[in-house]
């Protein structure tokens, strides 16, 4: 088994689905192992973003979030625990250059992240995996796990 295969496998797992650093690489071998196993991708380009309004507006594009999306973390926390209209076998979303946004909105950096560690903890009691992996220089913020 290589590598691409046991990341792939790991992906699949519900279990320890959660958020996590993005790795080095950018996540691209995530993304490949992900959709390998027929999960639903999404990557976020959070450069530039500096505050809530922003990020949602980004978060809904990348995982195409029906248009009655309410843009608040109500309505985040309903649709990132709902996915219907994405079917797959669970979800990665990977949040690229997210420094930016912590920095500017650290508050609000940190309600996202809650909102969507407790959307991938309500999807695995379900066996459904949904990770997320935040893009920050060196260790950004010290409550993420490494993956």
């Amino acid at each position: 088994m290589d590598d691409l295969d046991r990341l792939a496998d790991r992906l699949h797992q519900a279990s320890g689905a959660g958020v996590y650093h993005l790795p080095a690489d950018g996540g691209g071998a995530i993304a490949a192992a992900a959709a390998a196993v027929g999960l639903g991708v999404a990557r976020a380009d959070l450069s530039g973003c500096r505050d809530k309004a922003e990020f949602l507006r980004r978060v809904a594009a990348a995982l195409r979030f029906p248009e009655w999306f309410g843009h608040n973390w109500d309505a985040l926390a309903d649709c990132v625990t709902d996915m219907s209209w994405w079917p797959a076998h669970g979800h990665v979303l990977i949040l690229e250059h997210a420094d930016g946004f912590r920095v500017a909105a650290e508050r609000d950096f940190l309600e996202a992240l809650e909102i969507l560690g407790e959307a991938a903890s309500d999807w695995a009691a379900q066996d459904v995996p949904f990770w997320i992996f935040v893009g920050l220089t060196a260790d950004g913020i010290g409550r993420l796990r490494g993956f």
